[in-house]
């Protein structure tokens, strides 16, 4: 039995439901602006190996102008948004 359909169809409904976690990794030029999608009210994870770029992306300073403090502030306290540097999750 193919498993694709029953993938696509379960990401679909995680995708509808904004139940779908979605991890950027690189918080960079490139990778900061996807965390947008928690705008959209998915949890965004952002990952990146700069423990700096983590820990002024976690007070809400943002170091890319596409992306304001604002914007930030108010995605981290509605707790869709948060960063780290680990690259694997508990449980």
């Amino acid at each position: 039995m193919d498993e694709a359909p029953q993938a696509a169809l379960g990401l679909k409904r995680k995708i509808a439901a904004r139940s779908l976690r979605v991890a950027v990794i690189g918080l960079g030029y490139v990778g900061l602006p996807p965390t947008a999608f928690a705008a959209e009210g998915f949890h965004v994870t952002g990952i990146d190996i700069d423990q700096q770029k983590v820990e002024q992306a976690a007070r809400g300073e943002s170091y890319i102008s596409a992306i304001s403090n604002e914007i930030l502030h108010e995605l981290i306290e509605a707790k869709l948004l948060h960063f780290t540097s680990f690259f694997c999750s508990p449980g």
